[in-house]
Formats: C-alpha cells, structure tokens, sequence
C-alpha cells in the first residue's frame, strides 16, 4: 500500500459502512479482534466501563451496541496486545525516539512497568514503584515552596482519583492545577456561569427528543462526539430544523448512517442532517449571533405594531433576568454591514435562521471548541446564552445550552476539586473534612503553568495522564522549558510526546486502564464518572490488565501523597483498599452535590447533579440569569494587514485529543499525510499556489518572536474567504502562549493571525514538522 499522500473526496454518508469497517480495522491492527469485541459490548452499559474518548452521555433507550467508532478506536488502541517494556527502552535512546512521529509511538503498544531516565546512557531503566515514589517525595520535599510544583490532571482521570489529587495537592501546599479543561471548555467553566450561574450545560439527553429545533455552533460532531449523531438523527426524522454554524462543511452534518440502524445499512441509506448551513467566517460567530438576535428585536417590534403575539419572551425576561435594556441598545446599534462583514453570512440567511428559531418554541444550542477557543471566547458564549434567554430556553424541556464537553471526565474532575481557582466555601468544607487549612490563593492554570517553566519558579511537573507538552502553545519554547525541569512525572497508559521531552530526573509510571480490573485488598473496584450532561455513572473494568505490574490512579495518587507528605494524619492507604472510602469523603465535602454518594451510585443509571438553572434558579450576583455585552464583533484582536489569515487548529478523523491513531482524515479526503492546509480556492490563487503545493506558515505576533513552520501541503477546501485550518499538535507552534481568551486563559487555537506563501526552500524528509 502506498504511502504517498493523497486527497480525494469522500463522498459517502458519515458513520455507515465506513465507521464499521475502521472500527473492525482498528481492532484487527491492535490484535484485539476478539477480545475487542467483547469489551465493546460492555462499554457504556452499566455493569461495564465507561468510553475512555468523549463525555457524551448514555441514551435513555437501551441499545446493545453503545459505541462508535472513535469510541472503538480508543479501546483498541488501549487494549492493543503491542507491549512496552525495558527491552523496547533499552533498544531506544530518547533522542532516537523524540525523531519518532507522534502516530509511531501511538503504535508501540502499552506500557507494562515503571521506567526511570537515565541521563548517562539516554535511555529509559526499569525501576521499582518504592524507588519511583521515593523520588517523587524526595524532589517535592526539597522545594523552596509548594508553588514550584504543578500538577496536571487529563480528563479521563476518574472522580475518585481526582478528589484525592486535588487533597493530596492541597495538603502539600500548592493550588496549581493546570488541567486540560483549561485548553477547551474553560470559557464555559468561567464564562458561562457569569450569565446563568453553572459553568455547565443544562439540557439531558430526554431534552433532545422534544427539542423544536437544535443548533450547532462551531463543532464537528461526526468526529469529537459521534455518539450525539443519534440524537441528530432521530431530531431529522420528525422534522426538527437542524441549524450548523461552522468555518468548515463537516460530512457527518451533510449526512449521516447510524451503524446500528439495521436497516440503513442493509440498502445503503442514511440521513440528511443539517438543514441549513452557515458558512461563518473564523472569528465570526459573534457577528452572526448578534445579527440573529438583531433580526429577533426587529421581529418583536414589528409583531408589537400589529398587534401580535410577541416574539421574544417578555415574562420570562422580567421575571428571570438583568441587563435586557443595555443589551437591546447594543445589538440596535451594531449594524447591518459590519455583521455580513464580520460573519461572512448574508444578511438574507441569518434573517431566515432568526425566524428558525424565533417558529421554535423549545431551542437547543450545542457548541464546541470552535466557540470557546477564541480571545473572546467566554463573552461568545454569553451571546449564545442572550439569544436563549430572549425567549426563554432555559428551565423548560427541550431548551438550554448545551456545551460539547471533549474527554470522559472533564467535567467530573472539576467538580470534585480540580481547579485552580477554588471557591472559599469548598476549601472550608475540606478543611472541616480532612483537618489541614488549605492553600488560599489562586494556582496555575496551563498557560500559567508554562510561563512558570519559562520563568524558571516551577521545578516539578507530575502529569495524571495526558499528553501536556503536545496540547500546549509556543511548542519549541515549551520543550526547552519542560527540559529545565528538575523532575517531570508522567502518569499514562501509552508512549507520548510527553515523556521524551523530560526534566533532568523523569518517571514513567504505567496505569491500569478505564477498560481494565481494578482489583485491590477488598476486591474488584469501580470508579465513577460524569459526563458532559452532569449525570454520575460507575465504571468498572472488565480485560485483565496489560501487566502484574500495572498500579490504579487511586494508588498512584496515595502513594505519591504519602512518599511527599510522610507524616500526614490523612489514611492514605486505607483509599487504595476501598474505593467506597473515597466515594464517603466525596459526600462529607460536596453534601448538596454528592450525598448519599455510595447509595445512589449503585442505581442502575448512576444520578444526576443538579443544574439550577434547570429549575429558573440563577447562583450569580445578581440572583438573575444575567444579559452580558460583548464589544463591538471582534472576537480575536485585529491584527496584521490584508494578507493576514485566520488559522483553526483542528483534528483529523483518525485522531482523539493528541493520540493520532493513523495518519488519515477520511471525511476530509486526506490520507497518508497530517502536514496539510485547508484553504480556499481564491486565497490560494492570490498567493500563487497550486493544489498540492508546499507552504510556509508564520505567526503575525507583536511580541517579536518568529513563529514559522515549513512544507504543509495545501488543499483546496470550501473555507470561508480569510480562514484556513490544519491539525494540531503539528501546527502548535504557531500558536502564542500570549494568544488566549481573556476570562478564562483557554489558548485561542481557533484563530491564530498567520501569513501563508509558497515554501522558501525545501526541507529534508522527516517524521512531523518542525518550527523554523
């Protein structure tokens, strides 16, 4: 087979036969045919294990197949039978493996044991789990203060971890906690409990199937989540208008087969799903929101001198809200020109997606990281939250916001403690609880994090999971940073990036997997997670670990606390033992979230956290669901001249997070390669490039640092005038660690100021790109 790049257009329906057979290629090329198969039976029901890929949440209806194919993807590649051991390390110097692809070391398999490195020979030595943690304690003890250490915690990290990290971290001194909700739905976290109150979506799955109408801005479902394809699909077959706002046509939004849908597959059918599509300009959906809301006060004007039903909810803007009156002057006096201009849509569709919504009587609006990771990301999230409350989508079935959480626990892990910016009403609760006054100040979040390497205050970074230095701005400043560590801990399942660009000591600790027994002193453990709807699930593992010498987070986090804090009053061991213990405390610090935490656990469906405003109860200031300004329609700071284009960084089909799976994209048409430019047509020819033709990329920065990297093929692709996109982590070096929303610090990815033009000269082969 050649390996050739090559782009063609996929012309089939998303899902369908094409995920069925990925799925079962993906299980064949890890080995795991069989016993593949069988966990996926178990994943997402209830006596099994949650999917360790996105938060969306279990169906009411019952299915035997709850799974899709990135879901599939992510077990085979976690239950690989391709093992990493001390003879693959002792065959690999790191230098060797840091020329290795990202996709490459993905391959290797599973890690089986914990590894030191060795600075002498370059290699990574097998250690024991006692000398491991007696390094770990011995670093974090030796600091000049708790501060210089930062703690990283990966979104498939369970509730019951997490909680205890986020004591252990607590305890130790510090509230650095940079986690990768700090890189994606960050803005919602902050910016969105500013308007209502939670930093949490509001609709459950039973809302979908009385939605009138549904929304989806700035989110390729088909890839990040294609589980809610189902909800699309049903929402489609009774007629409910689906409304797509993207810079990028993505195919699962065209159309779509459900793989369990028997009959679709037996005659090659499948469903049209949206049924409008706005073509927004990168940084335009301010525009376009404010241009809907616009066109909603005009209506309701215009319905008023008829003498007609109005059409914006006045009782419950009266009753429910603040500041109506000043967000009414500002949309009548944003005009008309500017939001075709800053939106790139005509003013004649988003009149005609305005009376959409205004004929829907229950709304939902979904968005994705196309919204949040932006300058102005979290006050775009507040405009979306304005235009629900013109008529009153909140608190009613069928209606609300509903952000698409990324990882399987994103959302958990904040909610029992991991954040750097903890309310004072949780530290009195784990004061009362676990008997230590907690550190008060304010953490690190990422970008914080980075700045301290940078800086040199921040000498530990201990990572649970994740792969931290390829989800990060600024990527060579970053390596050179991560690489003055005095010690760098990483807490993973695989091989990653992560591991090769390391402090002068490095750990890699081995953890058994969501998927796997997690069997300790009383027996078989669960763990529990929530998902993107704020629904509590267990999860219990159900393939034998890939090694004897495989330790739980539980453990790992315990035995860290302990080796750090020897003379801790906290009974450390005793959590490893039983994870019920943990689930207790959990209850004792979250009363009103979490009571009776072990009981309703055990419900067949888990439980679901209160959302307040669910109930039109608003936890902000002013006791109401607040009306927040955005200035003018900028999203992102204007910058550069008129060559100047916006880049989004996105991810491939083939990709979850950073974990490249293959080197394709098949819904895009892109295979064999992930060093690619979707750009188009015009803003090609205004360059003078051709389809297939190699370009440089440089960052339009005022802080005087050369960001560039070199050889992208370029594609042609039904982009917005002005916008082009590429994959991450191979274009993060064009992306400022300055470059972020101002609320919540999330890096703005999705629109980075870059020029493009023709390669300047050629580059020597080599596995990824590298900066200038």
């Amino acid at each position: 087979m050649s390996d050739k790049p090559e782009f063609k257009p996929y012309t089939h329906p998303a899902g369908g036969w094409g995920a069925a057979n990925a799925t079962a290629r993906a299980l064949m090329e890890q080995s795991v045919l069989a016993k593949g198969s069988r966990a996926l039976l178990a994943m997402n029901h209830p006596d099994g294990f949650k999917c360790p890929s996105c938060a969306w949440p279990d169906p009411d209806r019952e299915k035997t197949l709850e799974f899709c194919e990135n879901g599939a993807k992510a077990l085979a590649f976690e239950a690989t039978k391709r093992r990493i051991g001390a003879d693959f390390f002792a065959a690999h110097t790191v230098t060797e493996l840091m020329a290795r692809s990202d996709h490459w070391l993905e391959e290797q398999g599973r890690l089986t044991q914990p590894m030191r490195y060795d600075a002498a020979s370059d290699h990574y030595v097998p250690c024991t789990w006692e000398d491991a943690f007696a390094m770990i304690g011995r670093h974090l003890r030796a600091l000049d203060n708790p501060d210089q250490a930062e703690f990283y915690t990966s979104g498939r990290t369970s509730n019951e971890a997490a909680f205890l990290y986020s004591v252990f971290v607590r305890a130790f001194g510090t509230n650095n906690f940079p986690d990768c909700s700090n890189m994606c739905h960050e803005p919602t976290s902050r910016g969105l409990a500013m308007s209502i109150g939670i930093g949490k979506g509001t609709v459950r799955m039973e809302d979908f199937a009385a939605a009138e109408a549904i929304f989806i801005i700035g989110q390729n479902t088909g890839t990040n989540s294609p589980r809610m394809m189902t909800e699309l699909v049903h929402a489609r077959k009774r007629n409910a208008p689906i409304v797509a706002v993207n810079p990028m046509p993505e195919r699962a939004l065209i159309r779509f087969t459900e793989p369990q849908d028997a009959i679709k597959m037996a005659t090659f059918g499948s469903t049209p799903i949206a049924s409008e599509f706005c073509h927004v300009r990168i940084g335009g959906d301010a525009a376009f929101l404010k241009g809907v809301m616009k066109t909603l006060f005009e209506m309701d004007a215009a319905a008023e001198a008829a003498g007609e039903a109005p059409v914006l909810d006045h009782a419950f803007i009266a009753e429910h809200t603040h500041g109506f009156a000043e967000l009414k002057a500002d949309i009548e006096a944003t005009q008309w020109p500017d939001i075709v201009a800053m939106s790139g849509i005509a003013e004649e569709q988003i009149r005609h997606v305005a009376g959409i919504y205004a004929r829907s009587n229950a709304t939902i609006i979904c968005y994705g990281m196309g919204v949040t990771q932006h300058q102005q990301g979290a006050r775009v999230i507040h405009q979306i939250a304005n235009l629900l409350m013109l008529r009153g989508n909140f608190g009613k079935k069928g209606a609300g916001i509903c952000p698409v959480r990324g990882h399987s626990n994103v959302q958990g892990d904040r909610t029992v403690g991991i954040d750097e910016k903890p309310a004072p009403a949780y530290l009195d609760r784990l004061q009362a609880v676990f008997g230590f006054n907690p550190p008060r100040a304010h953490g690190h979040h990422v970008v914080e994090s980075v700045q301290a390497m940078i800086d040199g205050t921040a000498k530990v970074f201990i990572g649970m999971g994740g792969n931290f230095i390829h989800a990060i701005p600024d990527t060579p400043v970053a390596y050179e940073a991560m690489s003055r560590l005095e010690l760098t801990v990483g807490i993973a399942t695989k091989l990653n990036r992560g591991h090769l660009v390391h402090g002068r000591d490095a750990l890699i600790l081995p953890v058994i997997a969501r998927s796997e027994i997690d069997h300790q002193k009383t027996g078989p453990q669960f763990v529990t997670i929530e998902d993107a709807m704020a629904n509590v699930t267990s999860s219990r593992g159900v393939l034998h670990p890939a090694s004897a010498d495989l330790r739980s987070e539980v453990e790992i986090v315990c035995r860290m606390a302990r080796a750090a804090m020897p003379d801790s009053p906290i009974a450390w061991e005793s959590f490893i033992e039983d994870y019920d213990r943990i689930r207790d405390l959990i209850a004792q610090v979250y009363p009103d979230l979490y009571h009776d935490f072990n009981t309703r656990i055990r419900n067949k469906k888990g439980f679901a956290l209160p959302v307040p405003p669910r109930e039109r109860k608003w936890n902000t200031p002013t006791g109401r669901a607040n009306f927040l300004l955005i200035e003018g329609l900028d999203e992102d700071t204007p910058i550069g001249g008129p060559d100047m284009l916006r880049l989004s960084t996105i991810r491939s089909h083939d990709q979850y997070n950073t974990t490249i799976y293959t080197n394709n994209d098949r819904y895009r048409g892109v295979y064999n390669t992930r060093t690619v430019l979707f750009m188009n047509a015009e803003d090609m020819r205004a360059r003078g490039l051709e389809e297939g033709a190699l370009a440089d990329i440089e960052t339009i920065s005022a802080d005087g640092t050369e960001r560039r990297v070199t050889g992208f093929m370029v594609v042609p692709y039904p982009m917005p005038r002005g916008s082009i996109a590429g994959y991450y982590p191979e274009l993060n070096p064009l992306l400022p660690l300055s470059h972020f929303d101002e609320i919540s610090g999330t890096p703005a990815a999705k629109s980075i100021p870059v020029r493009v033009m023709a390669q300047t000269a050629p580059v020597a082969a080599r596995p990824e790109p590298q900066p200038a």
